[in-house]
């Protein structure tokens, strides 16, 4: 009955069933299913501290190394949507903004990456989270570039966030963000992101930016993206 359930409500899906009933599952699905019974959140703000050396071995089903890998995984994650909430607006949502907030850590760190390269990437179904992470530069940093007397991870946030920075790549490293940040204005999301020692909250109605001390400080970024469906 659980194994019924879980597929039902896609968070162990089944490959086929034998004419007596029995149920297969792929390999990867199962080490899938593993990593979320785990607390996913807990493990990317684990990985953003680590040690370069331990970072780098981080679980292949959780690490994006290059953008090509990003992208299908994005799109699994697109089919995956669809086949539990079909014509939902969630659905189109969560990938355009998991997809502006992952390409952007690849396109505003490309060859300039500190330590380990590419992004974490896990999404629990159960839990209807994505998480998206990076041990890059970080807003500030990329900010700085084009807005030198930007000082604080709290003003670069507020700044990417809020403002147009500009059309030339790589320094519109905030112009996606205000993409994300109508996105969850409107529909029934919540985010929340970190930069260095910065932390944002919004959800869905929010007008006024929250941002706080963080917890911890790490350089790069974290996005914690939750929807309601």
């Amino acid at each position: 009955m659980t194994l019924r359930r879980y597929d039902e409500e896609g968070i162990l899906k089944s490959v086929r069933s034998s004419p007596r009933g029995h149920r297969y599952y792929r390999y990867e699905d199962l080490e899938d299913f593993l990593l979320r019974k785990q607390d996913m959140s807990a493990l990317a703000r684990q990985w953003m501290v680590e040690p370069a050396n331990q970072a780098s071995r981080l679980s292949a089903q959780l690490y994006c190394q290059t953008q090509d890998v990003f992208s299908a995984r994005l799109e699994k994650l697109r089919q995956e949507l669809v086949n539990l909430y079909q014509d939902n607006p969630i659905v189109f949502m969560v990938p355009a903004i998991v997809g502006e907030i992952g390409n952007n850590s690849f396109d505003h760190n490309l060859g300039n990456w500190p330590d380990v390269l590419g992004i974490f990437f896990g999404h629990d179904v159960a839990k209807k989270r994505v998480i998206v992470a990076d041990r890059g530069q970080g807003i500030l940093q990329t900010i700085r570039r084009v807005r030198p007397q930007i000082s604080t991870d709290t003003e670069a946030l507020r700044v990417a966030f809020t403002e147009m920075i500009s059309g030339r790549a790589p320094e519109a490293r905030g112009n996606g963000l205000k993409f994300v940040r109508s996105s969850v204005m409107k529909y029934p999301l919540s985010l929340t992101f970190q930069t260095g020692d910065a932390e944002l909250i919004l959800n869905q109605g929010m007008i006024d930016l929250d941002i706080h001390s963080a917890s911890i400080t790490f350089r790069g970024c974290l996005a914690i993206i939750d929807y309601r469906v």
